[in-house]
């Protein structure tokens, strides 16, 4: 009979399997990953541009181009664009992260030889009409004057700013920089990203052999090649920094915390994960059961590491009472200070072991999840041994190889503190 005041045993999860992406190119070598299955009748094609050519003096020229990508071409304009793939039910979408910016459609594969052209002309014809710029730096003048009254805002941008310099990862934008943004300027940087010779292709869904040869005859030809250089940055770890901007009237402080670190290329990678989820990155971590829980300084605490292609960071972010500011901090760093010098008990371990699997379980829940996981590799030069790596590394390490994980990454000697409000 089933005793209900017992709790289940954990059952570890035993294997993740993967559906694996299949390489084909199309006539003017534009890679094309296939993530298959025949479930549903529904495709997503991404068209994944790495960010190129930067620009200090213009560095919302990739940020810009991504947003009014769909603002019109010779052919259409906005409104026709957004009406013609409505018509077929697709869904079209722009996105820009720091690495790269993509373009992605969701269609019924039997819509495809409809919506395909459309997305091409996108892609290769936008022309950034004046009037949609305009309307576009008016607006983003506005969200920006809103933003920067909110303090986790202005920490992520401080914190960024510290750690990433004057790069891609780490520009304060201000509202002289939309001023500055130029529809030439535009043109030319698009012209130079959006080309096959800087694009990946990644196809998930029902996507079978005429797709393929559709896709062939409608991007693999009449798409100009560029000569652009994509992005390189560097970063040097930097020595203990604390920004500190004061606001009289502020009920709340933002606090961020954090460094430079190693990104999902370094074998360590995966323990840091780890190590992270202990302290703060789940909801039962130390930092909630601390500050949220037993002291009830802040609704939220999290600690998290990034992954970018050229650097890694580790953080920890909230936002508490004005009042309690000093007190969290001191919370925040003695934290840090147990997790270096204590071992994690064998029951918190398993605990979090079986969280993490469990969680990569759960975010494979349909082939674009899959793809999700793909792109997390082959954007990083890996293939998918990583993964089996991870999963490993997440049953076996040890209580004392997470401690000198804590030691050598978590050292608060280079921390770069970041509050915004009162202290």
């Amino acid at each position: 009979m089933l005793n209900r005041q017992q709790a289940p045993d954990f059952k570890q999860v035993s294997t993740i399997n993967f559906i694996q992406a299949e390489e084909s190119k199309l006539r003017n070598n534009t890679p094309v990953f296939t993530i298959y299955s025949g479930e549903q009748d529904l495709v997503r094609l991404e068209f994944i541009f790495s960010n190129v050519n930067w620009d200090l003096q213009k560095p919302l020229q990739a940020i810009a181009v991504s947003a009014m990508l769909n603002s019109g071409t010779a052919k259409r304009t906005a409104k026709e664009i957004a009406e013609q793939i409505d018509f077929y039910g697709a869904f079209f979408q722009t996105e820009y992260l720091q690495d790269q910016s993509s373009v992605t459609l969701y269609t019924l594969n039997k819509h495809l030889p409809a919506v395909l052209p459309i997305v091409k002309d996108v892609i290769s014809n936008s022309q950034f009409p004046q009037h949609e710029l305009d309307i576009y730096i008016q607006n983003q003048k506005q969200k920006l004057q809103v933003n920067l009254k909110k303090n986790d805002v202005l920490s992520r941008k401080e914190f960024a700013h510290a750690l990433f310099g004057d790069t891609a990862y780490g520009v304060d934008i201000r509202a002289e920089h939309y001023d500055a943004v130029k529809r030439d300027d535009l043109v030319a940087y698009f012209k130079l990203a959006y080309a096959p010779n800087n694009c990946t292709i990644i196809a998930s869904g029902k996507f079978e052999k005429e797709s393929f040869e559709l896709l062939n005859d409608v991007f693999g030809q009449d798409w100009e090649s560029s000569a652009a250089v994509k992005n390189k940055f560097s970063f040097v770890q930097k020595q203990k920094e604390a920004i500190y901007k004061e606001k009289p009237e502020a009920i709340q402080s933002a606090i961020r915390i954090g460094k430079l670190a190693i990104n999902r290329k370094h074998e360590d990678f995966a323990g840091l994960q780890i190590l992270n989820t202990v302290l703060g990155g789940y909801f039962g971590s130390r930092l909630m059961a601390n500050i949220r829980e037993d002291k009830g300084y802040t609704y939220g605490i999290g600690s998290g590491i990034s992954s970018l292609h050229d650097a890694g960071y580790f953080f920890i972010a909230t936002e508490v009472g004005a009042d309690v500011c000093a007190d969290a901090l001191k919370e925040i760093y003695k934290e840090v200070e147990l997790i270096k010098n204590e071992l994690i008990s064998e029951e918190e371990l398993n605990l979090v072991r079986n969280y993490m699997l469990g969680s990569m379980l759960g975010s494979l829940e349909n082939v674009f999840s899959h793809a999700d996981k793909f792109k997390n590799i082959y954007f990083a030069g890996l293939d998918y041994d990583y993964y089996q790596r991870y999963i490993q590394t997440v049953k076996t390490i040890s209580a004392e190889e997470l401690k000198q994980l804590a030691n050598q990454y978590l050292s608060t000697d280079d921390f770069t503190e970041v509050i915004i409000g009162k202290k």
